[in-house]
């Protein structure tokens, strides 16, 4: 598979006055464009939002495939940007890509994140799991007009139908992915949880745990539904951007 273009995979290029990134991975049938509500720093730490193939300005590229792949595509891409302390984040099915790319670098000898921030996602080795992975294609239009609206958007015929082959693909490469058992992390794991969210309970989530050291794993639970951390909360932006305003803890 050819490398993703370093160019497009992020929505815009890193600035060299931050002193910490937070990559943030898009949640399934979206782009980076899906964090059009949060800002582009928080202090020092600048917001980097992830752009995979197959979708808004890489509309005319192929599907990533597998989050493996995916994975593979990103550590090529982002390497260079790893140049100082960094983090990644993904909620619900932008979750377990971040969480691919974290153990491909590990795996690799590579800089590992300081944090991975888990939202709203189940462990891969308890995955697949969601009521998203057993939807039609009528059923998943609706999700996405709904979404669409939860972004402040107007959900139109033509944007859902493009809109559905990629969700159909992201949804695709979730039901692929599975571990027989957990993996270690040279990482802290912290898990977010929502107090209102349908979609995955705060306590489906505790087999994470099992993938950080000793005194590596936190768990907590922010106010809001399944989608309130589009409108990028505070409390939600301070969790992300502590760590990295701190000297790294040492293990």
């Amino acid at each position: 598979m050819p490398p993703a273009r370093p160019n497009k995979t992020l929505l815009r290029p890193p600035k060299q006055d931050s002193t910490a990134r937070l990559f943030c991975f898009p949640y399934s049938g979206l782009g980076a464009s899906m964090y059009n509500k949060w800002p582009d720093r928080v202090g020092d730490v600048e917001i980097c939002r992830i752009q995979p193939p197959g979708r808004e300005n890489r509309l005319r590229e192929p599907h990533y495939g597998t989050y493996e792949e995916l994975a593979e595509q990103l550590v090529e891409a982002l390497l260079p940007h790893f140049d100082r302390p960094f983090a990644f984040f993904g909620h619900c099915g932008g979750a377990l890509p971040g969480f691919a790319t974290a153990l491909l670098l590990a795996r690799s000898g590579l800089p590992t994140p300081r944090t991975l921030f888990i939202s709203s996602q189940v462990a891969p080795h308890i995955g697949p799991f969601g009521r998203f992975l057993g939807m039609t294609n009528t059923e998943l239009a609706v999700e996405l007009a709904e979404l669409t609206r939860s972004m402040g958007g107007t959900p139109t015929p033509d944007m859902i139908q493009m809109s559905l082959r990629v969700l159909r693909a992201d949804v695709g490469a979730n039901q692929k992915y599975h571990l027989e058992e957990p993996v270690t992390l040279p990482c802290d794991v912290r898990v977010i949880g929502w107090s209102e969210d349908q979609e995955i309970r705060p306590d489906q989530m505790r087999e994470w745990s099992a993938y950080a050291e000793a005194g590596r794993y936190s768990a907590t639970v922010l106010e809001g539904g399944h989608h309130a951390f589009l409108g990028a909360p505070a409390e939600l932006l301070a969790e992300l951007t502590g760590t990295l305003r701190t000297p790294a803890p040492q293990h």
